[in-house]
């Protein structure tokens, strides 16, 4: 397999997929989008969680087949053209409907967001074992940076020409043509990565006759597998930054004027520092992802604490500046630690597993908004402080029960 050829070809595609998709970015444009047709803080929650959030209901069900499956590009091709639809949807919906039945907007927002990241779950799945194949562990973590280096690339641009978008149009117009225009910008990463070259997996592992059986198997691997429970552990505590992210911008939208390049400048901000974290720091980590792990959950920490006394542009530029050197970090460090604790023939079942569970995570924005909504800002941002802590010493703990195996 060729190194530079498959990489050229992941980083590409997560150069176009990123462009895209940061248009409903969860720490800045979603929020806005959700609080023009509701006011209603939990549903702003809601909506960044079902971005990514559907993903859980079908991982499992997803390995149960993969891990028989001698290839899965195939599988991978159709979960692309289900994304490119239903992405496209949500624009059509905000053009067609939009201030006329807010409501019924909303709901086809959600619907339209929701199987988006419902056919994820299925991707997921064929992503991770695809990379597990045609990349060595040392090359695998060199290709994930330059993917995110890329996908950072992207988001920048994304987030100058949303902002000229929304300084341009009005609202919820802009939202429209932003959703329709970043569909289109998906196809190229697709149908690129689509021509990856993927070499037959001999060691599959035999499907069990019904999938309760799968999921009573899957269950026992849990149980006895305690370096999985500890990087599940870590890698769920590590999504706790999300109860807060969302209503970031929100709070910025109290103490501000937010013009729509403001917001633009907020996103590019953030995929700024995800380039200066992936070109120079996660890049040459190397396969150390445990010592990547902790070292993402301080920058997220440190990122939290700013917002707690955030109050100008600039408070808020650094805040958005760590989110993204953290999140990177944190994406890295969770592929690459569940590819390497399971076993070749159960991959697809342990990053079922584990993505399964981690996916709760996913969902912690409405658990934010509700705790928002009776607490206030600083009792969010305080409490999302102690699950991080939490999440620090877990992922010590993992790295001392690594030690000589990954690092």
């Amino acid at each position: 397999m060729s190194y530079r050829v498959n990489n050229f070809k992941n980083a590409v595609h997560g150069f176009f997929l990123s462009l895209a998709i940061t248009i409903a970015e969860p720490s800045t444009i979603l929020p806005l989008i959700v609080n023009h047709f509701s006011s209603s803080l939990p549903l702003v929650g809601l909506f960044a969680s079902l971005l990514r959030g559907g993903a859980i209901v079908v991982q499992l069900f997803a390995a149960f087949y993969a891990q028989s499956f001698e290839r899965v590009l195939p599988y991978l091709r159709i979960v692309f053209a289900f994304r490119f639809l239903s992405w496209f949807m949500v624009g059509l919906a905000i053009y067609a409907i939009g201030d006329s039945q807010p409501v019924l907007t909303l709901w086809l927002i959600g619907t339209g967001l929701f199987f988006f990241s419902f056919s994820a779950g299925f991707g997921g799945i064929y992503f991770k074992e695809l990379m597990a194949k045609i990349f060595s562990k040392k090359e695998r973590g060199r290709t994930m940076a330059n993917r995110q280096l890329f996908s950072s690339l992207g988001a920048i641009l994304s987030g100058g020409i949303a902002g000229a978008v929304l300084q341009h149009y009005p609202a919820p117009e802009s939202y429209a043509y932003l959703f329709m225009l970043s569909s289109l910008v998906m196809l190229p990463g697709f149908i690129l990565f689509a021509t990856i070259e993927e070499p037959e997996k001999r060691s599959v592992n035999k499907r069990e006759d019904s999938f309760s059986l799968f999921l009573k198997n899957a269950s026992e691997i849990l149980k006895r597998d305690k370096t999985l429970q500890l990087e599940i552990a870590a890698s769920l505590l590590a999504y706790s930054y999300l109860l807060a992210l969302p209503f970031v911008i929100l709070r910025a939208k109290e103490s501000m004027e937010l013009s729509g390049w403001l917001v633009g400048g907020f996103i590019t901000i953030q995929m700024a520092g995800s380039v200066l974290g992936n070109f120079f720091l996660w890049k040459r980590f190397g396969h150390g992802y445990t010592v990547m792990l902790k070292s993402s959950f301080v920058i997220i920490f440190l990122s939290i604490v700013t917002a707690l006394f955030a109050s100008d542009t600039w408070s808020y530029c650094v805040i958005f500046l760590l989110f993204g050197i953290g999140i990177d970090g944190f994406r890295n460090a969770d592929m690459n630690l569940i590819i390497e604790i399971a076993p070749e023939r159960k991959r697809p079942v342990y990053v079922a597993i584990q993505s399964t569970i981690v996916s709760a995570g996913l969902f912690f924005p409405i658990l934010g908004g509700f705790i928002l909504k009776y607490g206030g800002y600083g009792f969010l941002y305080l409490f999302t402080l102690v699950l991080l802590c939490c999440g620090f010493v877990v992922s010590g703990r993992l790295e001392k029960r690594l030690k000589g195996f990954l690092l």
